[in-house]
């Protein structure tokens, strides 16, 4: 399930996404447009800006803007950036591997195949939604 985290950083991201282009945004604009709690989106901004998807400029005129392309924003890497792995299993996970303790042997534990097969789907499907197709739809 996405994280109340990752679906206020998608929201922040829309948000800037649909300025001009050079707009810079106010912590509390965004909060405000986005329906954002104000502390809770300078941690997930933070953290953004850690990402490298957004910067910001200090001062009074100071604020956030995108220094990643929404056309290559995707949900798979935002909620790999929060929510960590896209794997229901860690056994199935790309990044975030770890074997699972109650398995005999993994090459034939038939649940890490259908979980690999679940990510690959789920992971084709994050892949393709960009922030600018979210937009645009």
């Amino acid at each position: 399930m996405l994280s109340q985290k990752t679906k206020y950083a998608l929201k922040a991201l829309l948000f800037l996404a649909q300025q001009e282009e050079g707009y810079i945004a106010r912590t509390v604009e965004i909060a405000e447009a986005a329906n954002i709690p104000k502390k809770f989106l300078e941690q997930i901004l933070l953290e953004l800006k850690r990402g490298h998807f957004v910067s910001s400029k200090q001062g009074k005129l100071g604020g956030y803007y995108l220094i990643k392309s929404k056309n290559t924003i995707t949900l798979a890497d935002i909620h790999r950036l929060f929510d960590g792995a896209i794997a229901l299993l860690p056994c199935a996970s790309l990044n975030f591997y770890e074997p699972c303790l109650d398995c005999k042997t993994e090459s034939e534990c038939l649940l890490r195949l259908g979980f690999i097969a679940v990510r690959e789907k789920t992971l084709a499907a994050m892949e393709s939604i960009t922030i600018a197709s979210l937009i645009n739809k």
